[in-house]
């Protein structure tokens, strides 16, 4: 066994687990951390994604089943299930269409650098915005299908890596009147049907390259992400009940400068 592979499959799969679902883009962080590391296997991402949907599909399990098992007969449960579905369906169609144009061109670490900056920029302005603009929405229950349909459209912007899935549809959601705390939480339980979806079609396209000798490093990955996921969602629910995501803003910047800067001066040699 490569015990400096299982190493690396370790360290992406906290990296994965850890950034999935705060404001920081975890597929941007997997790039670069790839790219230092020099291990780039897109089965191997899809592995440690899964490991991370199932992380939050645990912490919200309870939550989950009830409106699985409502379907039948409890229309708040319907209604539910259907502001996930209409807020999944921009990525669905945006994904299919873009998904491999924007692999071509922007899953390398300086597009990420820049997207990570602007980002943070952003969080900046919508996060001093929200302190003159009260919440209109403050429970998941409260949202209209025309809510759910524009966060669904801010989470496509997600699709360029260094955005941020979780922060696309946090910021998004606060900009049109959800409180922080349920913009949120929808942002979580939307992950579920998008990356569940994105997994699918990522498999589709790559599984004949899965290979047995593998399965070592891909299960502790899997491993790393699925319990780094689980703390990243629990710290963060406990986290924005008494903060801003200001914090994460500074962290993009910061970031994305230092990866800038270490192209820039050749400190690091960022692989494409």
């Amino acid at each position: 066994m490569d015990f400096v592979l299982l190493f690396k499959a370790l360290l992406l799969g906290l990296v994965e687990g850890v950034t999935e679902f705060l404001p920081v883009s975890s597929t941007g962080h997997l790039i670069l951390a790839g790219s230092l590391l020099g291990y780039d296997n897109s089965v191997f991402e899809v592995v440690i994604q899964l490991g991370a949907i199932l992380a939050v599909c645990w912490h919200f399990r309870a939550r989950l089943f009830l409106a699985v098992s409502g379907l039948s007969r409890d229309s708040a449960q319907r209604r539910f299930a259907f502001l996930l579905l209409v807020a999944f369906f921009p990525a669905a169609v945006f994904g299919v269409f873009l998904h491999d144009v924007i692999k071509a061109y922007l899953f390398h670490p300086l597009p990420v650098a820049f997207a990570l900056i602007a980002g943070g920029m952003l969080i900046l302005y919508i996060e001093h915005r929200q302190k003159s603009h009260a919440a209109r929405i403050c429970a998941v229950d409260s949202l209209r299908w025309q809510d759910a349909l524009k966060i669904g459209f801010a989470q496509c912007a997600a699709m360029c890596p260094g955005v941020s899935r979780s922060g696309a549809t946090i910021m998004g959601g606060m900009c049109f009147g959800l409180s922080r705390q349920t913009a949120t939480e929808f942002s979580f339980y939307l992950a579920i049907p998008t990356m569940f979806g994105a997994t699918v079609y990522d498999v589709g396209k790559s599984w004949r390259l899965l290979r047995f000798d593998d399965f070592p490093v891909f299960a502790a990955g899997f491993i790393a992400s699925f319990f780094f996921g689980l703390l990243a969602v629990r710290g963060l629910i406990r986290f924005i009940s008494s903060h801003t995501f200001v914090g994460f803003a500074w962290y993009r910047i910061g970031f994305g400068v230092l990866v800038l800067f270490t192209a820039w001066s050749g400190l690091v040699r960022w692989e494409a």
